[in-house]
């Protein structure tokens, strides 16, 4: 049997039956459970999707926002039990697979033309 027939179906259990379904320059809101002490909250972080990588298990996207003048990235797993749900608030229209250029550009520079859908 192959290698990766065998890591995919030890992953298959642990993986999402239905993903969010997002793509790369929306402006989503990233329900996340954070565990304190016993209590268990939910927090949200908005933000741009900048990219996504790896596949099946592996697969995460990373999150772009400005914080206070300061540009804060976060990487979440897409099939990890942590991530409650990925809200799409709007689409934007990209031209790239991975849109790194946005951490140099501050203010109105960072803005991505909006996606108008039917």
């Amino acid at each position: 049997m192959n290698k990766q027939v065998l890591l995919d179906l030890v992953a298959k259990p642990s993986m999402k039956e239905n993903p969010p379904e997002f793509e790369i320059g929306d402006t989503v809101d990233v329900h996340t459970k954070i565990l304190e002490g016993q209590k268990e909250r939910i927090q949200v972080f908005s933000g741009t999707v900048i990219a996504r990588a790896g596949r099946g298990i592996e697969e995460t996207f990373t999150v772009r926002r400005i914080v206070s003048g300061e540009g804060v990235e976060r990487k979440f797993p897409i099939h990890s039990p942590r991530v409650d749900k990925v809200e799409v608030i709007r689409s934007s229209v990209v031209r790239r697979a991975k849109l790194y250029f946005l951490r140099d550009r501050i203010g109105k520079a960072t803005r991505l033309k909006e996606r108008r859908r039917s």
